[in-house]
């Protein structure tokens, strides 16, 4: 009988479903958050500067200034204001933006989900960087692509492997995260987001430029953005979670034509009508009332603060056999042991010293193990830093063999 019923339950799911990988980050989240383990495998921003007083007074403002209209259905294309907002930003990065092009998303992972909609056909060939950020991995999943992964250097994707996959693998859509990447941490060189712009408009690809981190960014010189080098060709994908607070789910799209605009309102139209109009008055609000620069720039401080003691600790602690980034924004270190060295057999050590960590595994496509992992700077302080990096050195010492 519990056969029949498991049988009845498997044929109901779509071979779509059966496809797309679990997060590993969100499943393990039940051993994390024990107050007697200090983690580094989250990806969150430091709740300590969410600018709750702030929030407060545009709530209210909002509330008492445009409640019926704020409580409302509005638009699926998202808050004009908001979509204005947003635009100014970019022109302040030397980027030309029509609100137009703007479309406002419950977060950058609805971003990913509507392209896929309404660009993967099943079997089409997505090229993703090796690493890759796993919630891109996991939101395209779902339309049955095939992935073809490129090497990440210290620069950015190397550019040989890159013409290569692209010439052999006849790719559709590269999706890049070149600044301060998730998980690695890496940023593109200005002249490699050039030659990586170049090499895939040359192929006619599109390409999707997701940017979270663009904006945290330790004081190193801001780059171009790919959208600068191949407007006609670029998605970008941006978010408020990692600046203001991830609560509000607000990310937006900004599509290279009306054509691809179109579509991508349509599918969102299909999926939710529109993306909270309560937040988006706020966070517009949010934006009016305050410098969202100023705001960043507290951030920075912590942040850089907070990666500094993480590397000064790894450069004491770790073995002279790792090796790990040192990022000039964001919020993630990627450390590298020898080629034997298994990940997934140190989180379990670690998690005995009451440590944890991302293992590398599900970054890469195909993989059962890797001797990679990624380590989050942003959400512990620099005593629980200094102390998890010791900690995490000792599951290493008994891993390692």
């Amino acid at each position: 009988m519990m056969n029949q019923t498991e049988n009845m339950i498997q044929a109901a799911f779509s071979q779509r479903i059966n496809q797309v990988p679990r997060s590993f980050i969100r499943d393990i989240l039940s051993v994390t958050n024990k107050p007697e383990i200090i983690s580094f495998a989250g990806g969150l921003p430091n709740k300590d500067f969410f600018p709750i007083e702030e929030i407060k007074a545009c709530t209210q403002k909002v509330l008492e200034q445009e409640g019926h209209q704020a409580l409302q259905y509005s638009t699926t294309e998202g808050l004009p204001a908001l979509r204005e907002q947003i635009c100014a930003n970019y022109k302040k990065q030397g980027l030309k933006v029509s609100p137009n092009q703007v479309l406002i998303t419950t977060g950058s992972q609805q971003a990913l989900d509507l392209i896929g909609k309404v660009f993967i056909d099943k079997g089409d060939r997505v090229l993703i960087e090796e690493p890759a950020y796993l919630g891109a991995i996991q939101a395209m999943s779902m339309y049955e692509p095939e992935f073809y992964p490129v090497p990440l250097t210290n620069q950015g994707l190397n550019p040989f492997l890159l013409e290569e996959t692209l010439i052999q693998k006849n790719i559709k859509l590269a999706y890049l995260v070149p600044n301060f990447q998730n998980p690695s941490g890496i940023s593109y060189t200005e002249q490699r987001r050039a030659e990586v712009a170049e090499l895939i408009t040359k192929h006619n690809v599109l390409i999707i430029e997701d940017d979270p981190y663009g904006s945290i960014r330790f004081g190193e010189k801001a780059h171009h953005s790919l959208y600068y080098y191949a407007p006609e060709h670029t998605f970008m994908l941006g978010t408020f979670s990692k600046t203001v607070a991830p609560g509000f789910r607000i990310g937006w799209i900004v599509a290279p034509n009306q054509h691809y605009y179109e579509k991508l309102v349509t599918a969102k139209q299909a999926a939710d009508l529109h993306s909270d109009i309560f937040s988006q008055r706020i966070i517009s609000s949010f934006l009016s009332e305050y410098e969202l620069e100023n705001h960043i720039k507290k951030i920075i401080k912590a942040y850089k603060s907070q990666s500094e003691v993480m590397i000064q600790a790894m450069e004491e602690h770790f073995p002279s056999e790792a090796s790990f980034t040192k990022p000039q924004g964001g919020m993630f270190c990627w450390v590298n042991m020898p080629s034997h060295f298994s990940a997934m057999k140190l989180f379990h050590e670690a998690i005995k010293q009451n440590v944890a960590f991302v293992p590398g595994v599900p970054f890469y496509i195909g993989k059962q193990d890797s001797n990679t992992f990624r380590l989050n700077f942003s959400c512990s302080t620099p005593e629980e830093i200094q102390e998890g990096i010791r900690r995490l050195s000792e599951a290493i010492k008994n891993n390692f063999t």
